[in-house]
């Protein structure tokens, strides 16, 4: 188990829902990775992201909405500049199993 974290540090991060507008391969990734950009409403406006969830079609992803922390420094992965980090469950195949609200929200809905 991690250490504990106090509940100030929880509210530092900004988890968000948004939705996929659009996926293609990230050619230059080692492991299988797309790049999508997530639209997270008005506010925040649109994300980019590398994220190796290729155990989803890209036709899958396209107008799916997702939850994702949105303030973590960028991260340069393979070539793409990273803004945000998509949520999920690993299962025992390692595959990773996309978070995601059970109905359609508002884009930038905040996760409490």
């Amino acid at each position: 188990m991690k250490d504990i974290v106090k509940y100030e540090d929880f509210l530092k991060i900004e988890i968000l829902v948004g939705t996929i507008i659009s996926v293609k391969l990230n050619e230059k990734a080692r492991k299988p990775a797309y790049v999508l950009t997530v639209d997270f409403g008005p506010e925040l406006g649109k994300k980019q992201s590398s994220a190796q969830i290729t155990n989803y079609q890209e036709k899958e992803l396209l107008n799916r909405q997702i939850i994702a922390v949105c303030n973590f420094d960028k991260k340069n992965i393979a070539g793409i500049e990273s803004e945000i980090l998509i949520l999920g469950a690993i299962n025992d195949e390692d595959e990773v199993i996309l978070l995601e609200p059970r109905q359609k929200v508002q884009d930038g809905a905040k996760i409490a």
